[in-house]
């Protein structure tokens, strides 16, 4: 079974940064273009943004210039590079494909940005 599992979330300071990781396994990652989730608490969940085959990356407005989405194929593994961080940023974070596959989701990391 497909099963991605998320890491590095933490506390961090308004500006401050952090680098999520997403391991995948029971697939082979480099087949399909994979993307950042996140859902703050009582929100829906969005697209934060995605990473194609060639390593091509695309963003939401609201984050694009300070996350920085990276893939490694040979380790199963694709990651979040966050920085400048606001509050508005806190969420649980989630990787799955573009778009996603419903039966994928993990349990996500928190990320909660406050001073």
């Amino acid at each position: 079974q497909v099963q991605f599992v998320e890491s590095g979330g933490g506390l961090v300071q308004p500006g401050g940064s952090l680098r999520l990781s997403c391991t995948a396994s029971g697939m082979r990652l480099r087949l399909f273009k994979m993307a950042w989730y996140r859902q703050g608490s009582g929100k829906e969940r969005e697209w934060v943004g995605g990473i194609t085959g060639t390593d091509t990356t695309d963003y939401a407005e609201s984050v694009k210039g300070r996350f920085t989405i990276s893939r490694d194929n040979a380790k199963n593994m694709v990651y979040l590079q966050m920085s400048s961080l606001k509050p508005e940023d806190t969420a649980v974070y989630y990787c799955n494909t573009r778009p996603y596959t419903t039966n994928y989701w993990g349990q996500g990391t928190q990320v909660t940005v406050s001073s």
